[in-house]
């Protein structure tokens, strides 16, 4: 059975994403404890839990740099959405001076715990800030990497949600062990074990940092109301080569604003005419924080399926 570590677990999404991508590739997943510092999300967490959409595993509810890894079970994957605000656009993207920047208490936990593999979730900032860090460091570990910037349309969703999927397999055998020389020594290989895996992934990040940079630059036009298949469609012709979504996932999503609802949605909220307020909707605010930190199972589901194919050839 894969153990699973969760850290800056949210409400979720991500392991949901990761368990159900191990099952497709023929593994038996199970988390075995998830760290959450927002109380409100680790009840959301305790309910998904008591309705059996999540495994029933300890919280550690508090900082993940306080976390007792010690005392921690056998850990085979840790997987997380790691704080964006270093790399995200929406903030002042500090990166390293941020901080709320917790790679480097990770990537510790990485080397400590020793898991064969691990599965990370950013926005897509991240491309152009903090992830050749991020891949590099792997490296250091002797970690096969591959990463992707994958969308939730790509999976039916009414909406973009960009994301960068990093999902790193350990082939070394000594993930851990190395010394503070042995670490700088991977980074300075620059994304990979290999010349080959270097080359790749550094063309990869290359051509992804263009290619979002020209996407940014031509979304002038307002999208808001584009039914789900307008969005699947564009996706389509902007990931070429990449495995398109399956058509019968689409019901599970909800129409987007603006798009008339199927008969099988329940009613949508309607919001103040004075604004910043809901009728009948308690913790709004904190649900509102929750959800946009979230990620979409689907999306990473499909995301962790298509980059463990990348790296096994299968």
């Amino acid at each position: 059975m894969d153990q699973i570590l969760s850290v800056c677990s949210g409400i979720g999404g991500l392991d949901i994403g990761l368990t159900n991508g191990l099952r497709r590739v023929g593994r038996s997943p199970r988390t075995v404890c998830m760290v959450e510092r927002e109380v409100f999300v680790v009840a959301v967490l305790a309910r998904a839990m008591q309705s059996g959409r999540l495994d029933d595993c300890p919280v550690w509810l508090g900082d993940l740099r306080d976390l007792p890894v010690d005392e921690l079970p056998r850990v085979d994957w840790i997987t997380g959405g790691y704080p964006c605000q270093p790399f995200s656009a929406a903030g002042k993207r500090l990166g390293d001076d941020d901080p709320r920047h917790l790679w480097p208490v990770i990537f510790e936990h990485v080397r400590a715990l020793r898991p064969a593999g691990v599965f990370f979730e950013n926005v897509s900032g991240h491309l152009t800030l903090g992830l050749d860090r991020v891949l590099q460091d792997l490296a250091s570990c002797g970690f096969r990497s591959a990463f992707g910037l994958y969308t939730a349309a790509e999976v039916g969703a009414p909406h973009r949600r960009e994301r960068v999927f990093v999902l790193g397999l350990d082939d070394s055998g000594s993930l851990g062990h190395g010394s503070d020389e042995a670490v700088q020594a991977g980074r300075d290989t620059a994304f990979g074990s290999s010349p080959d895996v270097a080359d790749c992934n550094r063309r990869r990040l290359e051509e992804l940092r263009s290619s979002h940079h020209e996407n940014r630059r031509d979304e002038g036009r307002d999208d808001a109301c584009r039914c789900d298949e307008d969005v699947a469609d564009g996706d389509e012709s902007r990931l070429e080569g990449r495995g398109q979504p399956e058509p019968e996932r689409a019901h599970e999503f909800p129409t987007r604003p603006g798009c008339p609802q199927r008969s099988d949605e329940p009613p949508r909220t309607v919001e103040s005419g004075m604004g910043r307020g809901a009728h009948g909707v308690p913790d709004r605010v904190d649900r509102l924080r929750a959800l946009g930190n979230a990620v979409v199972p689907q999306q990473a589901e499909h995301a962790f399926v298509d980059l463990w194919k990348e790296l096994t050839r299968c």
